[in-house]
């Protein structure tokens, strides 16, 4: 682990725990602006030259700033933030072991594989039960292939799937599988009453006719979206678990999700995902060298009211990163 330097400005790794609902990128812009008017991070004489200009979050400015592994809005938890130097070293962050936690809604399958998507299907969720879903996961541990959803931002010939998907152009050959590693998976809670619902919107004819003929471009399943199921009662919950998994670079925890649905003779989407650990960064330390990530509470205190700097000459957010931070030289 990199030696820690009395010396400003410093360079450095530090986690955050990112909330759900906001992109990664405007985590690391909300990070920015305090960072780039920070002694901890920016040479003094350029802060002084700095004084009253604003910051600019897609130009050049006096401090590198970066993230080693984006989490989709939806997700929260853990997300690694590289300043300075330590911005040529976060490639690292995309090639580790990740930890994550997420809860799988039966009986609805969405565009993007979780809630923040449209229902394509519907299908049948009664008959599943907690030793069903127990006894599919052994299909889903070790060396696996995972066919990435359609509507992702992978590229084919230049152009994202999502966009064959909306525009209806046939795809000119299958997704490709890709090989991904998955060290643990377990079931760890049947949730018996909770609030998740489906999706409220839902694709038209239209949209579906559009992945339909994508599909079809690649010998895909397009029977796969007719809806096999009825809508629950409002005092009906569909059945929902949640799971545990430690993977290799490369997983999508959505497409675990939706095949594991597919498994159980039914549709699922994501409603809930945690990144916990991202390499050496971790919600929860339990191993030697574990890195405690910052709750994002303390930047958002800073992003509305600095607050006075304290005696040690620094202000309470920056004291936060001090005592996290991975000094890289």
């Amino acid at each position: 682990m990199p030696k820690s330097s009395p010396t400003l400005p410093k360079s450095g790794f530090f986690g955050v725990v990112k909330p759900s609902g906001p992109s990664s990128m405007a985590v690391i812009n909300d990070v920015k602006l305090l960072v780039a008017r920070s002694k901890l991070f920016v040479d003094a004489d350029k802060l002084e030259k700095s004084k009253g200009k604003k910051v600019s979050l897609r130009g050049k400015n006096d401090v590198k700033i970066g993230q080693g592994g984006t989490l989709d809005p939806l997700a929260d938890g853990v997300l690694v933030i590289g300043i300075g130097k330590a911005t040529k070293k976060l490639s690292q962050f995309l090639e580790c072991v990740k930890e994550y936690r997420t809860t799988c809604l039966l009986g609805c399958e969405t565009d993007s594989y979780d809630s923040d998507g449209a229902r394509v299907r519907l299908a049948p969720w009664r008959h599943v039960t907690r030793e069903q879903v127990e006894n599919a996961l052994d299909k889903f541990r070790g060396e696996i292939l995972q066919t990435p959803p359609i509507f992702s931002a992978l590229k084919m010939d230049g152009r994202p799937l999502y966009e064959y998907a909306r525009k209806g152009i046939p795809l000119p050959r299958p997704i490709e599988p890709r090989k991904t590693t998955v060290y643990s998976l377990e079931l760890t809670e049947w949730k018996d009453t909770h609030d998740f619902r489906w999706p409220a919107k839902a694709f038209s004819a239209e949209e579906k006719q559009a992945m339909a003929t994508a599909l079809q471009g690649a010998d895909g399943e397009t029977d796969a979206l007719r809806d096999a199921e009825e809508a629950p009662a409002d005092d009906e919950m569909p059945t929902a678990f949640v799971l545990k998994m430690r993977v290799s670079s490369g997983t999508y925890v959505r497409s675990i999700v939706h095949d594991l649905a597919h498994e159980l003779g039914s549709a699922g989407h994501v409603v809930t995902l945690c990144r916990s650990r991202q390499g050496r960064f971790t919600l929860e330390t339990s191993d030697e060298g574990d890195r405690e990530c910052i709750p994002w509470t303390v930047f958002e205190r800073a992003a509305a009211d600095r607050g006075e700097v304290g005696e040690d000459g620094w202000h309470a957010w920056e004291r936060e990163v001090l005592e996290r931070l991975e000094v890289v030289e």
